[in-house]
């Protein structure tokens, strides 16, 4: 196992009803700008439940932050927090806007030129004004970490920012806010989030039996609840395990003392930039191909997750390895995802050029857990994902 140092400072409050706790765990004077969605929490009775546990503070409300969080719309709601002198920011959502949450943290005492220079610079955030969480949408995780990812549609970017000064200080996980979901963003919450593990796992052994069992225990859970959470999303039990296993798959936990891949995000971020396509089913569109791509070099821990998680228990090696990227694909299928890039665009025919040109701008000359895969390598394995 890998030398690791591990701090996770974020509170959890999970279970029914825990909206009602949020007084407990804001200042009592301070000015809070609640940041949302499209609107959904207005219908799902999330907002008025948020509303009345916040009665007694001064709450200004900003919505519209899209799927993607937009840079443009988060300048507008910087602008505000200026004005308005905020003091505490109050995510009520997904994956998108705690992620537009934790960049206006980040914004809100950033001395540089332009905030976006924070998401090229490739530093670690190292402060960020105080924010707490209200999930409605178990998927990215971002709840219990200190990551984000921005997109900036003018240039046509997706990138990411990290560091200790972006943890929630605290998030609600209700499970019961998933009943109201449509069954498209279920299908990519389970999508995403399975496919957090693997970038955490199939990578090459280094003896962490304990993270290896972590690991596996959460992609067990989500195969095992995925069709009760497509079928019945008001089942509470399978709620409760499908949300905490998204906060699990990553908060840090199993990333600890192992190697992490994290190309397939890299070269999927690159597709929802140039298309619009969801984020989790640009994961499944590269995901496949960046294992078969990579098998050599994967297949130990590929045959070990066949085994595991999906109960591969004969042949060689190599057979495993390729029946557990076989089962992977299908487990994206059963939720309705396809994992070709022509299934979703037509204008497909150069976007391996476009991906290694821009890995090659950034500077990302050898990404993956070994450092070693190039812009060339992007290419080909977005080509094999045609």
């Amino acid at each position: 196992m890998n030398n690791f140092q591990f701090k996770n400072p974020t509170s959890i409050l999970f279970g029914k009803g825990q909206i009602k706790n949020l007084s407990a765990e804001i200042k009592k004077e301070s000015k809070i700008l609640m940041l949302y969605g499209g609107g959904s929490i207005k219908r799902n009775g999330v907002y008025d439940q948020v509303k009345e546990a916040l009665a007694d503070y001064e709450v200004i409300e900003f919505g519209g932050i899209p799927s993607n969080p937009e840079y443009s719309t988060l300048l507008e709601a910087l602008k505000v927090i200026k004005e308005q002198h905020i003091d505490f920011l109050l995510a009520v959502g997904g994956g998108s806007v705690i992620d537009g949450t934790k960049f206006l943290s980040a914004a809100a005492l950033y001395t540089g030129d332009t905030p976006w220079d924070m998401l090229t610079a490739n530093k670690p955030i190292t402060e960020g004004m105080p924010f707490g969480t209200v999930l409605t949408l178990p998927a990215t995780g971002s709840e219990m970490n200190s990551g984000a990812v921005i997109t900036r549609r003018e240039i046509k970017e997706k990138l990411a920012m990290m560091g200790p000064g972006i943890f929630p200080q605290f998030s609600v996980l209700d499970p019961e806010v998933i009943k109201s979901i449509p069954l498209r963003q279920l299908a990519n919450g389970l999508a995403d989030s399975f496919t957090h593990v693997l970038e955490q796992y199939i990578t090459y052994p280094t003896g962490a039996i304990l993270q290896d069992h972590f690991a596996e225990s959460i992609l067990q859970t989500i195969v095992e609840v995925a069709p009760t959470v497509m079928k019945d999303p008001s089942d509470y039990q399978a709620a409760s395990n499908f949300m905490w296993s998204c906060t699990m798959a990553l908060n840090g936990l199993i990333q600890q003392g192992v190697p992490g891949d994290w190309a397939v995000h890299g070269m999927g971020h690159e597709l929802t930039a140039l298309y619009g396509i969801d984020h989790a089913r640009t994961l499944a569109i590269v995901l496949p191909s960046h294992y078969r791509y990579h098998f050599e070099a994967k297949k130990l821990k590929l045959a070990q997750y066949a085994e595991r998680v999906w109960n591969v228990n004969t042949g060689t090696i190599e057979e495993k390895a390729k029946a557990g990227i076989d089962k992977t694909e299908d487990f994206f299928h059963s939720l309705g995802i396809k994992t070709k890039l022509s299934e979703y665009t037509d204008d497909y025919s150069e976007t391996g050029t476009i991906v290694s040109d821009r890995f090659t701008q950034r500077g990302w000359l050898g990404i993956g857990e070994h450092g070693t895969l190039t812009p060339a390598d992007a290419k080909k394995i977005i080509e094999m994902s045609y």
